[in-house]
């Protein structure tokens, strides 16, 4: 995952991946997963209002058993590790998270930090 992918701002965006830690998990979380999902959620609002995560949410490829995707923008792989291994949902056991980094063409008006 050393490739230089950066824009001229010189961060680089990488593509983050979530799977929960069971196929029924949307079906069946406990009061306590619901309350780290809710965690997970305001975790990664407070990133996208930082200007870090472009934007996340569930891919509904399989409505029943829906992964998470986010787009992140980064210094480095080593931001992106620590953001990860701070999320509340990681932390909890309820999902587990990779990431890769990507080329990512941004709209001209974007604001870049």
């Amino acid at each position: 995952m050393s490739e230089n992918n950066s824009t001229p701002s010189g961060k680089m965006h990488f593509m983050l991946w979530s799977t929960p830690a069971r196929a029924t998990f949307r079906q069946d979380m406990t009061e306590e997963e619901r309350n780290i999902m809710t965690q997970h959620v305001a975790y990664w609002t407070d990133k996208q209002t930082q200007g870090i995560a472009l934007v996340f949410g569930p891919v509904l490829k399989n409505p029943a058993a829906p992964n998470g995707l986010g787009i992140v923008e980064a210094e480095n792989e080593a931001q992106v590790s620590k953001w990860i291994a701070e999320d509340p949902a990681v932390i909890g056991g309820v999902m587990t998270t990779e990431f890769y980094p990507m080329l990512a063409t941004l709209p001209k008006s974007y604001p870049r930090s």
